[in-house]
């Protein structure tokens, strides 16, 4: 393991420092918003901004990317998303703070995909599982890390800010100062939601369903320990106890996967945190400890499930679709993590801070009936068919991971050779573009009802 992580150390040990600074920053906004009077529906539209940059990232990213190379774009995007942590305690307030969250998850965006395609460039078939899955304990430590670094700090102060942005701003330091080799340019895709929604139902619909129930619960966590009573530093601890929760259940719970239909184990989370979503509703929680204990329950219902959906995609995706299928899954949760703590924020408004509740009992309710639908509409996938649980490939912090190295064959990935221009050292020149890549007619002989060819997406 040492020698399969030697080369990649510097990369891990900026993931580390960036992660915890962004971790630091989930908790801390929410709670500063409460501080500064920020009305429910104000910290949500906050929330929500940042995985609404997070889904422009996603598209954007790609491109400053292949203009400027991976290190110049990393230290851009990280440069940036270190101003934007300590622009917000400058401009106290909503509006401000949403476009600065925008700002943030655009660049997150990039970061992950200069990482990713960074550890997988690095990695052989040998031990690209070990690393990919270090990859990701490391993203949810650093992240948990972060977390619960705000209970050393008094939110009042510009304190927080300032160590969230020192420790984005030290994740460049490693990168910029490795020898290790740089990777060719990004995978680039088409993404065809009709082409993943006919490829399973199932998947789709539930990454959406479960990015509205995490991105509620990631964001609005915090808000809602400290309307119930808890002390900011017991509000982090709650936030942290739910990543806790899917962090330890991801593995033991994607394993049984691989031994019976996914969409069981689907249904059965969904059933499971929905009714855990009603206990908070129905109890007084009292004292802190009840708290985290629920904290965690719900982290071990909820967090697991996009992962034995993406796996479930995956079981129905032909080899050469594992790319456009892992970035369109990453994208449709993104798109509905940035609906989630909105609407948590309205209902907590509305009808108080147990509507968080509300809403993850009502979205994993209507998941469990949908996926029962499905399930007696459509035959279980064979055991000879099913993909392997792959813990990094089926992740839903990163957002262009793939299970398989990639293949250049496939007519919907543009290989390297196709970028005219490209070079590490050599950015394209003002004004230059990259060439688009579309298939020929014979690749689409399959699907008449293609429409025109528009400009490339990522």
């Amino acid at each position: 393991m040492a020698q399969a992580l030697a080369p990649v150390t510097a990369l891990l040990v900026s993931i580390a420092l960036l992660i915890a600074g962004h971790g630091l920053q989930s908790t801390l906004l929410p709670l500063a918003g409460a501080q500064a009077d920020f009305s429910d529906v104000a910290i949500g539209l906050v929330s929500s901004s940042y995985f609404f940059g997070l889904v422009i990232g996603c598209l954007g990213a790609p491109y400053v990317i292949m203009r400027a190379g991976h290190i110049r774009a990393f230290a851009a995007l990280v440069s940036l998303m270190s101003a934007a942590a300590i622009v917000h305690p400058l401009l106290v307030d909503p509006v401000a703070w949403s476009l600065i969250r925008v700002i943030s998850g655009f660049c997150l965006a990039g970061f992950y995909m200069i990482v990713e395609s960074w550890l997988n460039e690095q990695a052989s078939n040998e031990n690209r599982g070990k690393i990919m899955s270090v990859y990701i304990v490391l993203l949810y430590a650093a992240m948990t890390v972060g977390q619960i670094s705000i209970t050393t700090m008094d939110i009042a102060t510009f304190v927080p800010f300032a160590v969230a942005s020192v420790a984005v701003s030290l994740a460049v330091i490693p990168v910029s100062l490795t020898t290790a080799n740089q990777p060719a340019p990004i995978t680039v895709v088409r993404l065809r939601p009709v082409k993943l929604y006919r490829n399973s139902p199932t998947a789709l619909v539930a990454v959406l369903l479960i990015g509205v129930t995490q991105g509620g619960l990631w964001l609005m966590a915090p808000l809602y320990a400290i309307q119930i009573g808890l002390s900011n530093d017991n509000a982090a601890y709650f936030a942290a106890a739910i990543v806790a929760g899917g962090a330890l259940a991801q593995w033991p719970i994607g394993r049984a996967s691989d031994r019976v239909d996914r969409r069981l184990v689907l249904l059965f989370l969904a059933a499971c945190a929905a009714s855990v979503g009603l206990a908070f509703m129905m109890l007084t929680v009292e004292g802190a400890a009840m708290a985290f204990g629920l904290a965690f329950l719900v982290g071990v219902t909820t967090q697991p499930a996009y992962a034995i959906a993406a796996s479930h995609a995956f079981d129905h995706a032909d080899a050469d679709d594992y790319v456009e299928t892992s970035s369109g899954m990453n994208l449709a949760f993104g798109i509905g993590s940035s609906f989630g703590p909105l609407t948590a924020s309205l209902l907590m408004e509305n009808v108080g801070p147990w509507g968080l509740f509300l809403q993850v009992t009502v979205i994993q309710g209507a998941l469990a009936l949908y996926i029962l639908s499905r399930v007696f509409q459509r035959a279980a996938v064979s055991e000879e068919e099913k993909t392997d649980f792959d813990y990094a490939a089926s992740a839903q912090l990163g957002n262009v991971l793939s299970p398989e190295p990639l293949d250049v064959e496939d007519p919907y990935v543009i290989p390297p050779e196709e970028f005219p221009a490209y070079d590490q050292d050599t950015p394209l020149e003002d004004g230059a573009v990259v060439e688009e890549y579309w298939p020929t007619s014979e690749t689409d002989e399959d699907d008449p009802s293609e429409p025109e060819p528009q400009p490339a997406r990522s």
